[in-house]
């Protein structure tokens, strides 16, 4: 009786056993296949992200043949960006089975100004400055390619990547990373490069200082939204973008209207404006916001610095082939200069420690690998002073 019932708890527990051992495998297999989507998906948010950014900067450039007026357009895409809300809440509708209302979910969302929510005081004080550095950044960076081609302007706006580093380390006392500080030096670098490149005179230069003025506002506005607002979900991000484009359309508006009156921007009568080229701009330049902020939630926020990082190269093919730029070696040069500081900026904080751990597993499984040899070397000599044959069986 004791051995029958000690041979059921043994295959009791020997099937145990293969059943956590099938769960185990079937959890790998499951985690692998997740990987694969995730990084998969990140490389087609990665591809849309950097096709928006191409074009919408080939749509500007466009844009300006016909209506050079770099401020109203900033100002009528910024206005798209009410869209993003509710944009938002329709992919929540259809996404999730408990839905809630709109003003719920507004509720919800607004946490991101604090545990009152978003207030009148709160509205004016969190969105001014940072309307401000958006409207900044945008209308400096379509002053840039009003002198520049859209290679060069993207390149120099990739220097936001250092300048926010710098930043960072200044004011938020992040952690000190001699390889990124490398970077940044490589940045400021491309820079003069990018300047001297017309021996720092004319447009160039002008252009230069716009883009990195962009690329410094853009900076900013990074810290300042890391420090007063910290990090956000999607949700919140929607939430903020969309108050961004309200807080433009309602205390904005006065600026391109004193540009129109003044004669600094003047665009004629509404019915002779590009509609068709100011819409494109406004809705590239929305999709891109989008997909930077859903790329983070469904893949690695690496691809989606990545994606901007290739925006470079497909202006420059754009350039290339249809406007048929010629790129002198010292702008190339700045810009594979730019764009290699903009790839050490993305190495995690620990990869110093991650890589001395894993060349020192190397170097231990080499001397592990050269002890073996060295053992057997010795053994077969001493077999051979000894007289002993190896014969082989028949």
């Amino acid at each position: 009786m004791s051995l029958i019932q000690k041979g059921e708890d043994g295959s009791e527990s020997h099937a145990e056993t293969l059943a956590s051992e099938a769960s185990g495998e079937q959890g790998q297999c499951q985690s692998c296949a997740n990987t694969i989507l995730k990084v998969l998906g990140g490389l087609l948010v990665v591809v849309f992200i950097s096709s928006s950014w191409v074009g919408t900067t080939q749509v500007v450039q466009l844009t300006f043949q016909s209506f050079s007026c770099p401020f109203f357009i900033t100002w009528f895409s910024t206005n798209w960006n009410i869209l993003f809300f509710p944009l938002y809440y329709s992919g929540h509708l259809v996404t999730t089975r408990e839905k809630q209302s709109p003003i719920q979910k507004f509720r919800e969302c607004s946490r991101i100004f604090g545990e009152e929510g978003l207030t009148l005081r709160l509205f004016v004080k969190r969105t001014a400055p940072f309307s401000i550095l958006w409207t900044l950044t945008n209308y400096l960076y379509l002053l840039a390619l009003r002198k520049l081609t859209a290679t060069d302007v993207s390149a120099l706006y990739c220097c936001h990547k250092a300048f926010v580093f710098l930043l960072s380390w200044i004011v938020l006392k992040d952690r000190f990373m001699g390889v990124r500080i490398v970077a940044a030096i490589m940045a400021i670098t491309g820079i003069v490069m990018m300047a001297y490149a017309d021996g720092f005179h004319g447009d160039s230069i002008i252009g230069v200082a716009l883009a990195v003025g962009s690329a410094s506002t853009s900076a900013l506005y990074k810290v300042l939204f890391k420090m007063f607002l910290g990090s956000s979900n999607l949700g919140e991000a929607a939430h903020f973008f969309s108050t961004l484009g309200f807080f433009n359309l309602v205390f904005i508006s006065c600026v391109p209207l004193v540009l129109y009156f003044t004669k600094v921007e003047h665009w004629g009568s509404l019915s002779t404006l590009p509609w068709g080229y100011l819409c494109g701009v406004a809705g590239l330049w929305l999709a891109f916001n989008i997909l930077v902020n859903v790329g983070v939630v469904l893949t690695y926020p690496i691809l989606i610095s990545i994606g901007t990082l290739l925006s470079v190269p497909g202006n420059a093919a754009v350039d290339v082939l249809k406007h048929e730029v010629i790129f002198s070696v010292v702008r190339l040069a700045a810009t594979c200069i730019i764009c290699l500081g903009f790839l050490l900026l993305l190495l995690p904080e620990e990869w110093d420690s991650v890589t001395l751990r894993f060349l020192t597993a190397f170097a231990d499984k080499k001397a592990e690998e050269h002890g073996e040899e060295l053992t057997e070397s010795s053994v077969h000599t001493r077999s051979r002073a000894n007289g002993a044959v190896s014969i082989p069986l028949a």
